[in-house]
């Protein structure tokens, strides 16, 4: 275990009678990193997230948290952890300080904190006006910062969020996504699940591609669309050019009153081809599109699978015994 490392996963298998859930994942996250997981359906995402939180027992391989392997008797492990789950499992009657306040009594701290804390995260989630509302009154958005508050009060290192924005409005999704900057500012490491693409290219640092149980690629946003994205580029024009224009310049073509360009790092031409457009007599530069491409470009990419919204993904083998109580 890298002494740096907040999470680290070594050679995880895991199957449901017929189904391989994981198929020897490797994965590390150093301490205070913002971290991306991405995968289609069934990709094995869910089965990953219970393997780190304890909840799954693997056939094969470890998962250590901080120095300390994870098992279903390893407390030491899980005092390291927040977890924000997808599904919302909170009591609708709660009020919402009850809820982070008996959330603090799991761990097992006293009343004196469990009150501070809630109160200290109440007003850093802006829930204070809302502190005695049962849950059910609660906007959408409100209910997903209480989740996410919960997952905060026993001041866990680790905060890991399956879906923190699904179902929220875009202002509510970007008010979260300042919370969340401003937690992994202050040195909370964050692992993210997320169906929102761009929500993975704005907030991670790198990013990783599960599909199928495995691990197939890990790397900074920025740097897997340079890897696996081409540049593109459409220069309309006011009348056709001739072939010459185009002469030592690779990557591109002429599609009537259009020079289309197309290829790794397009871009760095563009300007060449604009300058002997202007210099022609009688041209004019009408329109111009770019495209760099995109994170999501690479997920299609690697896995020649959309991303959905809509998943399940817990096989329908998984037998009762496999989840760790």
């Amino acid at each position: 275990m890298s002494p740096s490392a907040a999470i680290e996963i070594h050679s995880l298998k895991k199957s449901y009678g017929k189904v391989q859930a994981l198929r020897g994942v490797d994965l590390q996250i150093p301490e205070g990193e913002f971290f991306g997981l991405l995968g289609p359906n069934g990709a094995g995402k869910t089965t990953l997230i219970n393997s780190i939180m304890g909840l799954v027992k693997p056939q094969e391989g470890r998962v250590s948290v901080l120095g300390d392997p994870v098992g279903p008797d390893r407390l030491d492990a899980k005092s390291h952890l927040g977890f924000s789950p997808q599904e919302i499992n909170i009591d609708r009657f709660f009020s919402i300080r009850k809820t982070l306040e008996f959330q603090a009594g799991f761990y097992g701290y006293p009343r004196s904190f469990a009150k501070a804390r809630a109160s200290e995260l109440l007003e850093q989630f802006r829930l204070s006006d809302k502190a005695q509302s049962p849950f059910y009154r609660l906007s959408g958005g409100m209910q997903k910062r209480l989740v996410i508050a919960r997952a905060l009060m026993s001041k866990p290192k680790i905060l890991i969020l399956d879906e923190p924005t699904a179902g929220v409005d875009v202002e509510q999704r970007h008010e979260l996504w300042e919370y969340l900057r401003g937690l992994n500012r202050d040195g909370t490491t964050i692992l993210l699940t997320t169906h929102y693409i761009d929500e993975a290219e704005a907030l991670c640092e790198r990013v990783a591609v599960i599909d199928d149980g495995r691990i197939i690629e890990v790397g900074r946003p920025k740097d897997l669309i340079e890897k696996y994205c081409e540049e593109s580029v459409e220069i309309r024009v006011s009348e056709p050019v001739p072939p010459q224009i185009l002469e030592g310049l690779k990557g591109f073509r002429i599609r009537d009153d259009w020079i289309v360009g197309r290829g790794l790092r397009i871009g760095t031409v563009t300007g060449e081809i604009l300058q002997r457009v202007i210099g022609m007599n009688g041209r004019r530069i009408l329109d111009i599109r770019m495209k760099s491409g995109s994170l999501e470009d690479v997920f299609l990419t690697l896995t020649g699978k959309p991303i959905s919204v809509d998943e399940t993904e817990t096989p329908k083998e998984e037998k009762r015994e496999d989840i760790v109580p």
